[in-house]
């Protein structure tokens, strides 16, 4: 469980949602307002609209959410699993005998990284080797107020200003969301070179490329910072850099020169970005990860884009969208 910050996970259930959960099972169904502040048990499945009264929401009963609970996380250790499966199986020849490796190194073409201390470990390795340029696509982090954060902050300064004062580049790109985190503005307040920032509505996963000859991936289809590919093959690292670019040519400045995103018929980008995904199918809580923000905020933005709209309804809203045109307009 989290402490008592909602801006967590939406399958997560925090001090606060039990709370929520307990007093609903001993003192019967609640407001649907009070949910509002505290939405995991909702989201959670704990806390479902009462049959007798949609306004008030009914505890499901404890031995029926714990076992549902309880599946939805075995079904993510046994994804987690078939993963490690897939990856062990694609890249066992990669393994014999060292694996295939670049002409120029002889190092090998692609390597499996376990732990964030060999993946950190890795990525230092080649800055340090590095003489020139370095891009890097960051995504959403959700933890950047942590002590974890500010300590990996500070390590990251010092290495990426070593880069710089050597005379190397950096071009990086985050998520509209990342504009106004301290963390990500005092970084480039502090470091003195030819360091650049941009963002756009959505991002890949995590990526690194130091003089366009590594790279570093997700090793799963997840996410999880603690695996991850060291890429040196020139054929997968000229695609990555030509992606790269792309992105980089679509995205909005945001340092040195700060450009805001544009708003459109009163409709902003990072709204254009949701009700792209509206129209997909997608539910709140996938809208709120794939953008990079907490679910309670992605269903403000969707509030505004409604009444922006004039909808009074979420089917209502989705036509709106199509009809408005919105998301035909080039920004």
């Amino acid at each position: 469980m989290t402490g008592c910050t909602h801006d967590h996970q939406a399958e997560e259930l925090c001090d606060a949602g039990v709370e929520l959960y307990a007093r609903a099972l001993r003192d019967g169904p609640l407001p649907a307002a009070e949910a509002e502040a505290t939405p995991c048990p909702v989201d959670t499945g704990l806390l479902t609209p009462s049959l007798d009264d949609p306004g008030r929401l009914a505890p499901v009963p404890p031995t029926v959410a714990l076992h549902r609970l309880l599946r939805l996380s075995e079904e993510r250790i046994s994804a987690q699993r078939r993963r490690e499966e897939r990856l062990a199986e694609v890249f066992h020849h990669l393994m014999q005998d060292g694996g295939p490796s670049t002409e120029e190194t002889g190092l090998p073409a692609f390597k499996v990284l376990r732990g964030l201390d060999r993946i950190n470990g890795a990525i230092a390795q080649a800055l340090a080797d590095g003489t020139w340029e370095v891009l890097c696509i960051q995504p959403p982090n959700n933890y950047q107020t942590s002590e974890y954060a500010r300590t990996a902050q500070a390590a990251a300064m010092v290495r990426d200003q070593q880069f710089l004062d050597r005379g190397g580049r950096i071009r990086v790109i985050y998520p509209h969301t990342q504009r106004h985190i301290p963390l990500v503005v005092a970084r480039y307040e502090q470091l003195r070179g030819d360091a650049q920032a941009r963002t756009l509505d959505e991002v890949t996963g995590r990526m690194i490329i130091v003089d366009r000859s590594v790279a570093f991936i997700p090793g799963d289809d997840e996410g999880h910072s603690d695996i991850a590919l060291e890429v040196r093959h020139p054929a997968v690292v000229g695609y990555l850099v030509n992606m790269f670019d792309r992105f980089w040519r679509l995205a909005t400045p945001m340092h040195p020169q700060a450009v805001q995103p544009p708003s459109l018929g009163g409709v902003t980008a990072r709204q254009r970005a949701i009700a792209r995904l509206l129209v997909e199918g997608h539910t709140d809580a996938v809208i709120a990860d794939r953008l990079g923000m907490n679910i309670r905020t992605a269903r403000v933005h969707i509030a505004k884009l409604a009444a922006t709209l004039g909808s009074q309804s979420r089917a209502q809203l989705g036509y709106l969208i199509g009809q408005s045109g919105i998301l035909d307009r080039t920004e």
